[in-house]
């Protein structure tokens, strides 16, 4: 499975309705993905700043992750969102490896 980072922002009418009814999001859109599509929250928490909500997603594949954020923003409660692919340990030193192929040099 790869892991995604899925950062949200909520709209302002969001968040007027979580306050009049809260409740823990990311449990609740957790077992929704699981139970429809596989993919599974491993962790993440609320945050405050420039995204609201910032979660670890396992996904099979990117559509597949894809489909989870396409999902969330079509419900109208999320203002912006941003979904970031992790490499894991293997896939970083797989790149740092063949990083020393690329030629490169800056504009000077």
């Amino acid at each position: 499975m790869t892991q995604y980072l899925y950062q949200a922002a909520y709209t302002p009418e969001s968040l007027a309705t979580q306050i009049k009814n809260p409740s823990d999001r990311i449990a609740a859109v957790g077992a929704m993905i699981e139970h429809s599509i596989g993919a599974k929250i491993t962790g993440g928490g609320f945050a405050f700043g420039e995204y609201d909500i910032a979660v670890i997603v396992e996904a099979s594949d990117d559509t597949e992750m894809a489909a989870v954020a396409i999902a969330i923003a079509s419900g109208g409660a999320i203002r912006s969102s941003k979904t970031t692919r992790l490499l894991s340990g293997d896939e970083w030193i797989a790149a740092l490896e063949k990083s020393s192929s690329v030629s490169y040099s800056p504009a000077s």
